[in-house]
């Protein structure tokens, strides 16, 4: 009993043991804890991120790279640990073999977010339709030209390809097809037109109605101006240049220059006398041009034709001179004489005192517009572009060149065939030919009252 007394008195005087300091282990156990708690997080934000990424969307826009290619499918990484499936319709080209190859690099849009096998199936031809949406409203908005190939066409027009976009250019804007032609015409132009590539302008477009509305007419117009403004700045005068008769008007002949046309004025179509440039000139001739004068401002080009050639008076010294007896056709009739034309671009004038020794009031009592004669030079002045002509003294001289035995002058009326074998007096109500008329006249010295010529001896 007195050990067992004593023992509580020797455990309180022995010392007490060290107890276990678990304090500087608590540390440790926490920093593993957060740690397996970080880890955690990211992998959880990873497997998110993959989840959030494989949640494609219908009409998505993706991109990959081509890792498989074989007779059944295409296989396009995209990404996340993904393979998307191209559309079954495109896996071939239209000569039957694959259309892409083992790491191309594909543009693509979803069709279908998970198809049987899990996979999405993915469409290049309408990515490439939706990004050339995209780029057409954008070349739209700078009113840009673009260029189109002639897929296909009905009776309204032509049916495009622009950028992966198929569009519509009706035949009021189809530069080449001719107003008024038959149906059968136009169906055949149409038809010959397919698989032409042309430059076209984007005139209305709505993505949401897949509506593409274009013009070639635009396009060229657009083109036109430009090339003109190019032309206009390049143009100096003075120098030739070839071209095509466009049109043909009253006052001219339109030549078009390549982006350009310019203006021959009627003046300029030749040296000689022309009354209309139908005479010189027809649509569609090619032809060279000389550059008369740029208006840069106006933006108007005036030409000429008969500056291309030689001037006919440059040389009128040595080809003819006073004194010669030359051949001539009368142009025009004025009351102060008559104009004959010696060739294209040399003419001169017939004074009223020189077409007869007789007293005349009009050149046409001698005369007519279009009459081929014989008249004698007199006078030569080149640097002032003028000729003195007689008919007279051609007369005089017995060179006159009466064609078909005489020839005729009338006034008022009357008729008269001079120098030949009949003469017809209408008004005197002779028949024609009578030779009771002729001898009449023959007979008669003196001029006739009302003013005719006179009749030449022979």
């Amino acid at each position: 009993m007195e050990e067992a007394a004593e023992r509580p008195e020797e455990q309180a005087l022995a010392p007490t043991p060290p107890r276990r300091q678990d304090t500087p282990q608590a540390p440790e156990t926490s920093n593993a804890s957060a740690q397996s708690q970080d880890m955690g997080m990211g992998a959880l934000l990873e497997q998110y991120e993959e989840t959030q990424h494989t949640q494609l969307r219908r009409g998505e826009l993706v991109e990959g790279t081509v890792v498989l290619v074989d007779r059944e499918e295409i296989l396009v990484d995209i990404g996340g640990k993904m393979e998307a499936v191209i559309a079954t319709s495109e896996i071939h080209d239209e000569r039957g073999e694959p259309s892409l190859r083992r790491g191309d690099h594909v543009s693509a849009v979803v069709i279908v977010p998970e198809n049987a096998e899990g996979r999405p199936v993915i469409s290049i031809n309408r990515a490439r339709a939706e990004i050339g949406w995209r780029d057409l409203q954008t070349k739209k908005d700078a009113e840009e030209v673009v260029s189109g190939e002639v897929v296909d066409h009905n009776k309204g027009g032509l049916i495009v390809s622009v950028d992966g976009v198929r569009g519509f250019v009706p035949l009021s804007q189809i530069v080449e097809l001719r107003r008024g032609g038959s149906e059968e015409e136009v169906e055949e132009k149409l038809r010959s037109m397919r698989g032409q590539n042309l430059f076209l302008k984007v005139i209305e477009m709505n993505r949401r109605r897949n509506r593409l509305i274009l013009s070639e007419r635009a396009a060229a117009q657009e083109r036109r101006a430009q090339q003109k403004d190019r032309l206009l700045a390049e143009l100096q005068a003075g120098e030739i240049r070839h071209g095509r008769v466009s049109s043909l008007t009253d006052f001219g002949a339109f030549v078009d220059l390549g982006g350009a046309d310019g203006l021959i004025h009627l003046s300029e179509l030749s040296w000689g006398q022309v009354q209309h440039p139908s005479q010189v000139l027809r649509v569609g001739q090619e032809v060279d041009v000389r550059v008369v004068g740029v208006d840069r401002e106006n933006k108007k080009i005036a030409l000429s034709l008969k500056q291309v050639e030689e001037n006919p008076w440059n040389r009128i010294e040595q080809k003819y001179h006073v004194g010669d007896t030359v051949p001539a056709k009368i142009t025009k009739l004025a009351q102060f004489g008559a104009f004959a034309e010696l060739e294209p671009g040399v003419e001169g004038l017939v004074h009223i005192s020189e077409l007869s020794d007789e007293r005349i009031t009009h050149p046409k009592q001698v005369v007519r517009e279009g009459e081929d004669v014989s008249l004698r030079i007199i006078k030569i002045d080149p640097s002032r572009h003028r000729l003195g002509l007689s008919l007279r003294q051609a007369e005089e001289a017995g060179e006159y060149d009466y064609s078909g035995g005489g020839y005729e002058a009338w006034s008022e009326g009357t008729s008269y065939v001079l120098g030949g074998a009949t003469a017809t007096a209408e008004d005197n109500g002779s028949p024609p030919g009578e030779p009771q008329a002729e001898e009449q006249h023959e007979e008669s010295s003196e001029p006739a009252a009302n003013g005719t010529a006179r009749v030449p001896e022979h």
